[in-house]
Order: C-alpha cells, then structure tokens, then sequence
C-alpha cells in the first residue's frame, strides 16, 4: 500500500456517464474514463485492511490490493499480470461487472466510498493493451489432447482459454456468426462495444484455439468420441415466458429478440421491415425490473421511442446503501438506477401483468393489476393479493425481461463436462467466467488421471 492515508484524504470520484442530451443519439460506450493521474489517486485509496473482503466476494478472486497498489505507483504492466493472473478477460468485467468486491471492501463499510475496482481493472487493461503489455503466448507446448468447448460466451471462452493455455487443442464450436454469447448479443453496445470482445478473441485465435461458427452441436456419445474432453457452455437460451391472454399479439417479444436484432444492425446485419423489433414512436412497456430490462430501457431510447414504462411484480427494494436484510460485506439487495433509467422512464414495482389488449391482431395496451405481498401463514413464498381496480398502460411493444430458465441436461458420457449458466442458471458475467475456469481445471484433472 504505497499511501497509507489516501483512504482519509482523498474520496471516491467516479468517472461518470456522458451527457444524456448527447448519449441517447448513438449507442457509444455511455461510461466516462479518468485521466491517469486521477486514475492513480483512485486507486492509492485500496487500504492495507488486513482481511481483503474485495477478495473474498470476487467469484474470480481477484487481488485488488494487490493490483491496485501496482496501478497507484504507476506499474501498469505489473497491474495487469496481477489482474491477469485471476481474471482472464478484465476488459468485460470492467465495463460491465456489478462488482460484488466493491459492496464488500471495507471502505464500503467504513464510509459507503469503497475501492473504484472496476473501473481500475478496466483502465489497467486499456492501458496494457494501448502499451503492447499483451501479446499472445507462442511458447504453448501441446500435450496431443483434444478438447471441444460447446459455446463462446464468457464460461466457454474462459475454459477455452485456461486449456488453451495448459497444452490443450482446443476448438470453440458457436452456433451463432461471431463469439461472445450475452456479451454480443444481449449486452447493448452503449455498455460493453464489440470491438472490445473481437479484440479478445484475435488474441485467443493467435495463441491457437480455433473457432467454428454457425455451427450448433448436439452432445452425443459420438460427437463425445470425437475429442478426449467437452465442455458445454451454451448458456440460458430459454426465457420465461408470460402465458396471460393476448400473449400473440403483434408487438409483444422477449427483451432478447430486441437487445440481439439491435447488435447484430450495428454490425451490418439487415432485417426487413416486419422482421424489425424496434421501438421508435411507439409508447415502451418493459415487464421485468432487472439488468436486461435496464439494456431494454436504454435501447428503446435509442431507437425514438415515445415513452418507456417498467413494471416489475416483486416489492421496490430497499432505498440507500444499506439493506438490513443483507448487511456488509454481503451483496445489498438495494434500488439499482442505471444509466439507463436516468435518461428516462416511469418505474413502478408490485405490478401484476393480467391481459396484453390489441386491436386487429396488433398491441395498443396491457392491463395490469396493483398488488400486495402478505406473509404465508404457512410459511414459504408470500401471498399475492390485489390492490386496487386494474389499469390499463398504453403500449405498442412490450418486452419480457423476467429472466431465463434453467437448462435441463441428459446423462452425458464420462468426458463431458457443464459450466456457466448452462450448469447453473442465469448469473453473472463474472460468475460465468469463475465456472469456466473451475471446469477447465476439471477437465485437466479428468485427462490426467
């Protein structure tokens, strides 16, 4: 720790957001950067606290203490190795992470003015990249082994990368055009740019994983033959689904048709005019009150919409930075403003969905239901009541966003192994990235015996 007061002495400083009045006319990155000397003072902040809580919450376990003292003394190199040495892909979770390490560092605890972790990790990045501090590995030594990675989003690339990296051939087989997964195609550009991903994804090609796109494997015994080890990282496909009268109405999609047809436009891709979710002119309903209802938001603006109302069923959560429910260093189920959400949009939370009312075949509105939660007398999930007369919100397009179902798995053979969301359910890009660094050494081990 080279500033031993700096935590007393000097505050948090976020970089921020772009001006809305400039933001909501392309799909940019909306975050801001600091420049290096304010950068540097952000991070002289990470305290020698003796217990590093940052750690422990971190699914990758990544050492801020550590990294963030190289990136205070100007060590950008050395910062980077440290990052590197736990986070295979800084340049996503800097950009997009949560960041569980940040509620749990002690700062945190101390004053609500914790570590700025993220956007270090991301400007150590940038800043090795910009410098050529990363350059792929030539000295691999292949062990003849062959291992297939079924999908390219942050759990596969990460299994990829680490067997990749142990000697393994490793073939990457994607059903869609490009790598990447949620990262490309949920993930609005105005948060995480895909040229950040290609840039990745150059590197692991040169260091020798080859990558089949546009093919969608089926994990049987024989394609199981094929290769001494499988790893299947094909994520959540399946969204859930609203079953209320109406449901087939024209303007009523998953958030993911929109938030994917919108990358793939930015990258040059054409949708005929019927095909096009867009929501410009019309008034926006977003069911669902999480991350991808947020991305939801903020695309919907982007694209000319009229209004953009968000209904979520469960109670508004806790407002501040404490939850009493979850208390430090846990993560605080707390109210979550976006920057999409400040660039506008009516929030309303114990909404229950009833009807989605159309006129010749098409959507002008759905008629929702105020609601109350009460305790079970018998214990268990809460109670649903009505409150209220139903209303009816006006709406030419409505996206569901209520989250993704688990994925259900066959037996498989001995040599195939399930890593991500695809083994675990919808999480987090860093928890996804965790799990494919824990399957890869599963699979080292596997091969080994």
């Amino acid at each position: 720790m080279g500033n031993p007061k700096a935590f007393l002495e000097i505050h948090r400083q976020e970089a921020g957001y772009r001006p809305i009045h400039d933001r909501i006319h392309d799909f940019g990155e909306v975050e801001q950067t600091l420049n290096t000397r304010e950068r540097k003072l952000q991070a002289s902040r990470c305290m020698d606290c003796g217990v590093p809580f940052c750690h422990w919450a971190c699914p990758l376990g990544n050492k801020a203490p550590e990294w963030n003292d190289a990136l205070y003394k100007g060590d950008y190199e050395l910062a980077y190795r440290l990052l590197n040495s736990t986070n295979p892909f800084p340049e996503f979770t800097g950009r997009i992470c949560p960041a569980l390490c940040e509620k749990a560092c002690v700062l945190n605890r101390f004053n609500h003015e914790p570590t700025t972790n993220r956007e270090d990790e991301c400007a150590i990045t940038e800043m090795a990249f910009q410098e050529g501090f990363i350059t792929p590995h030539t000295d691999i030594v292949r062990n003849g082994k062959k291992v297939a990675v079924i999908g390219a989003g942050p759990a596969g690339l990460a299994a990829a990368n680490d067997l990749n990296l142990m000697g393994y051939t490793v073939t990457v087989f994607e059903k869609n055009e490009a790598a990447g997964g949620l990262l490309r195609y949920g993930i609005p550009n105005f948060k995480l740019n895909k040229t950040v991903i290609d840039r990745r994804i150059a590197l692991l090609e040169q260091e020798g994983i080859e990558f089949k796109y546009g093919e969608a494997v089926e994990v049987n015994d024989a394609f199981a033959k094929e290769f001494d080890a499988v790893v299947i990282s094909t994520g959540t496909p399946t969204a859930r689904d609203l079953k209320a009268p109406g449901r087939e109405l024209k303007g009523v999609h998953f958030a993911l048709e929109m938030l994917s047809q919108q990358n793939r436009v930015l990258s040059g891709m054409e949708f005929s005019k019927d095909e096009r979710v867009t929501a410009k002119g019309k008034d926006v309903l977003v069911i669902g009150g999480g991350d991808t209802g947020s991305d939801c938001i903020g695309t919907a603006h982007r694209q000319g919409c009229k209004s953009v109302t968000q209904i979520e069923i469960m109670p508004k959560p806790v407002e501040g930075p404490e939850d009493p429910q979850n208390p430090w260093p846990n993560w605080p189920r707390t109210l979550k403003t976006t920057s999409s959400h400040e660039e506008g949009c009516t929030r309303r939370w114990n909404i229950n969905t009833l009807e989605f009312l159309g006129k010749d075949g098409k959507l002008t509105g759905v008629k929702v239901q105020e609601i109350d939660w009460k305790p079970n007398p018998e214990g268990g999930r809460p109670i649903m009541v009505e409150k209220g007369e139903p209303e009816i919100i006006k709406a030419e397009l409505v996206l569901l966003a209520m989250g993704f179902l688990k994925p259900e798995h066959p037996q498989y053979a001995e040599n195939v192994f399930v890593c991500g969301d695809a083994a675990n359910g919808a999480s987090l890009v860093v928890r996804a990235m965790a799990s494919g660094k824990q399957t890869a050494a599963k699979v080292a081990a596997y091969l080994q015996r």
